[in-house]
């Protein structure tokens, strides 16, 4: 199978018709073999009924359907479980994503030999004070502190082969790094494609101003684990002896102090007046924390189970 279709989305009943028949003329002018995957991440609208009405029509129309809405990187990890083309793409509903991008992307990966091709919207017909400055904003930052150099992080159009998508784990808010997992993960040939963002046609926005605020902390997040997620005492266990050396040697140093004027028969403060002591005994009980830290992160690394994160009432 060429090219399998991956589309999150919540509440897009009045797109899912329009976008199923434009997916549709662009998988037939090209002759691939394909299959489009709608994740209904608990839509309160029609939404799955559209889905079941295009599944009767379209032998290659599949749906996954969430109990509830648990979010955009979870619908995203359950459509790329059940991918099975060689290339996959994943795309927006609100026709704010052109599926005619989708041939060039296809020949970025099977043809140009790039892992992962994401989109640029290089054009957008959003808010400039509610979403393009934002968006500046974090893709700079994002590119300074993962090494990724892509214009636009969070488009949702973007191209994988399939290996890529299989071994890198999509979990809380981390739909937005999936390049920068990707690259952590070994797949280092990365392109970016300037792609056509269409004019909302029909409803609003799902993400507002907090997705940005959510961003910053996932890239804090991400470039945490990425350095330490599988080694979390060379962090806490390093910063815990650092700080216990300072402890330890701050209290050296008053014991030294004391008996060396204890020893000269010179005046002499109480231990417990003497700043150094609070500054060695808050020291050492920090570093004790930090090393535990980091001791119990290791014990959790080797004895965790991988959970469910949704739970999903029907597929077709």
């Amino acid at each position: 199978m060429n090219l399998s279709i991956v589309i999150p989305l919540l509440n897009e009943e009045e797109s899912l018709k329009e976008l199923h028949q434009w997916i549709v003329n662009v998988m037939t002018a090209n002759n691939y073999t394909y299959e489009v995957i709608f994740i209904d991440d608990g839509s309160t609208d029609n939404s799955w009924g559209i889905i079941e009405q295009l599944a009767a029509q379209n032998p290659y129309i599949k749906g996954i359907r969430f109990l509830r809405n648990y979010g955009k990187s979870q619908a995203l990890h359950a459509g790329f479980a059940k991918a099975q083309g060689d290339v996959i793409i994943t795309m927006d509903a609100d026709l704010q994503d052109s599926p005619d991008e989708i041939p060039e992307l296809y020949n970025m990966v099977t043809q140009q030999g790039f892992d992962l091709v994401s989109g640029w919207k290089k054009k957008r017909y959003d808010s400039v004070i509610s979403k393009n400055l934002p968006s500046k904003l974090f893709n700079w930052a994002a590119r300074k502190t993962s090494g990724v150099k892509l214009n636009d992080f969070n488009c949702g159009l973007k191209a994988y082969k399939n290996v890529v998508v299989k071994n890198v784990e999509v979990s809380g808010e981390m739909h937005r790094y999936i390049p920068v997992l990707a690259k952590n993960a070994g797949f280092g040939r990365i392109g970016e494609k300037v792609v056509i963002h269409q004019a909302r046609k029909y409803g609003i926005s799902k993400f507002g101003m907090s997705r940005f605020i959510n961003g910053f902390l996932d890239l804090i997040t991400i470039w945490f684990l990425s350095r330490f997620g599988k080694r979390p005492m060379h962090l806490f266990g390093a910063m815990g002896v650092v700080m216990f050396i300072i402890g330890f040697l701050s209290a050296l140093y008053i014991g030294i102090t004391k008996l060396y004027k204890l020893y000269h028969n010179e005046p002499a403060i109480l231990v417990t007046n003497n700043p150094w002591f609070y500054i060695a005994l808050a020291t050492m009980i920090i570093g004790t924390q930090l090393f535990l830290a980091g001791f119990l992160g290791e014990i959790i690394l080797r004895t965790k189970s991988n959970e469910e994160r949704y739970k999903i009432s029907e597929t077709l």
